[in-house]
């Protein structure tokens, strides 16, 4: 059914809906002064306090909304209090990845030989070198492949070799995140399939078939880097450990069904992409060796290349989809341009705080990697609404974020809603946060920031229950339609 929703008929259902006793809490900041002609949807509406009481959220509300074109800040509630942002985060990532890297910036993977090439013949060695492309997929293998052939080269004498040393490597972006959770992979300079296998199971008899593979919308060649075994247990569900040359995976039986697949992360995601690579090597006629993973980069002649999209197109797919490896990979990249390597995401993230407080003068700042995924983030809302702010016209951030859709009480989208919003949403079990720009249907434009948390009760929960906590999916619903409630006020407050 099609939402006929006017300005007039939205402000109008808005009264209807809000209608608050005399004694109702007063708002928690100073709001324009309203005149004893003025309408009265203004003066009708819901102060903060009942609306997040609506919402029923337990734990710390905190935002921060201003007119972008004065920069007044408009209404504020705990807009000095650290919060985690989740993946609300990457939008500062991306401007800092946009100030120092520039839009136009690409990343490449290079196949280096370091001996000559003699009818055919590569005499040294041949190197897989990762160049920090947080979007180099089992397609692009292919191709480095297939340019390898084309370059001439049939046999290979020495090693192959792989180097991912252009970011410093970590075992996983949150250590405390569940083992088996595809958001949270290894990271360094050379990346596949955002590093992750993809698991399918099928039920043959009163057994299993079990694949592990990195597939893509073309190919689907199999791994032995990532070892799965099912065992009979009741819990945990999944288990993991480094056997040295390979990452080790049990799953429970009894969770697995009839059938099913997900992707699991990566934890030597250099040995997942040279074995990848070694695959289609072959199908072009040249055998490899084993993949060796190296420390330092080989130096040589490169033979073949493959280069990313510019990065304003791959932060626009990150902000999208939130792809945390994307978020840590541009990030590391990004401060390892502006001062050097560096040995973590935290001395990483340190270095992007120290930027925002420099470039942005922000004040409240405190995060502890690029993506927003580390339980320890925290960031004020004023501050990240300041963000806002400041890169729309500097970065030109807005163009590169999701539409955020407004809803009817039935949770169904409202195409038509007066009130433009382009936001960052940030979701972790018992953490919501959304900031960004809301366009008005007079033409103001607002910039904000949402966060609210249970700290608390987020801390409460074991690795195994982060997956699918009880009572969180139901929490986050309530604090995006809170989120939308705050849009909407402003909305009639602030606009003409």
């Amino acid at each position: 059914m099609k939402h006929d929703l006017t300005r007039r008929a939205f402000l109008s259902a808005l009264a209807a809906s809000v209608a608050v006793p005399a004694v109702a809490d007063a708002p928690l900041t100073s709001l324009r002064p309203v005149g004893r002609g003025e309408d009265i949807m203004r003066r009708s509406l819901p102060s903060v306090d009942a609306l997040i009481a609506k919402a029923r959220l337990d734990g710390r509300v905190g935002f921060a909304v201003a007119n972008l074109a004065s920069g007044e800040m408009l209404e504020e509630l705990n807009g000095q209090a650290g919060l985690p942002p989740a993946s609300v985060a990457k939008a500062l990532t991306s401007s800092y990845a946009l100030e120092t890297l520039g839009p136009d910036h690409r990343f490449g993977t290079q196949v280096i030989m370091t001996g000559g090439l003699n009818q055919g013949v590569v005499t040294g060695d041949l190197v897989l070198a990762g160049g920090g492309d947080p979007t180099l997929d089992t397609n692009g293998l292919a191709e480095l492949a297939a340019q390898l052939k084309e370059a001439g080269v049939r046999e290979v004498r020495g090693r192959f070799l792989v180097w991912g040393g252009a970011l410093p490597y970590t075992a996983a972006i949150d250590p405390d995140q569940p083992f088996q959770v595809g958001y949270n992979p290894a990271v360094c300079g050379l990346s596949l399939n955002y590093n992750r296998v993809h698991f399918e199971w099928r039920r043959t008899g009163s057994d299993y078939t079990v694949t592990m593979d990195a597939r893509s919308d073309r190919y689907r060649p199999d791994v032995t880097m990532a070892r799965m075994e099912i065992v009979n247990r009741a819990a945990p569900i999944y288990t993991y450990s480094d056997a040295g040359d390979r990452d080790e995976w049990t799953v429970a039986r009894g969770a697995l069904g009839s059938e099913g697949a997900r992707w699991l992360p990566v934890r030597q995601p250099e040995r997942y992409a040279g074995e990848v690579f070694q695959t289609f090597a072959g199908s072009q006629g040249i055998r490899l060796k084993a993949p060796e993973v190296v420390a330092e980069r080989p130096e040589g002649r490169v033979v073949a290349y493959l280069e990313s999209a510019p990065l304003n197109e791959i932060l626009q797919d990150m902000l999208k989809w939130s792809t945390n490896l994307t978020a840590e990979m541009v990030g590391l990249a990004t401060t390892t341009r502006r001062i050097g390597k560096v040995a973590s995401l935290k001395e990483s993230a340190e270095a992007m705080n120290a930027w925002a407080k420099e470039s942005l003068g922000l004040t409240h700042v405190a995060l502890v990697d690029h993506s927003g995924l580390g339980d320890d983030s925290r960031i004020a809302a004023a501050d990240m609404m300041k963000v806002m702010l400041t890169v729309h016209d500097r970065l030109g951030l807005k163009p590169l974020l999701k539409s955020f859709d407004l809803r009817d009480s039935r949770r169904r989208v409202i195409p038509d809603h007066p009130i433009r919003v382009h936001a960052k949403t940030g979701t972790l079990n018992f953490v919501s946060g959304l900031a960004g720009f809301a366009d008005l249907p007079d033409g103001t434009e607002l910039a904000f920031a949402i966060f609210a948390a249970n700290i608390p009760r987020r801390d409460q929960l074991s690795r195994e229950e982060r997956e699918r906590p009880p009572g969180a999916s139901d929490w986050n619903v309530r604090a995006k339609v809170l989120q939308q409630a705050l849009i909407e006020r402003w909305g009639t407050l602030y606009g003409a």
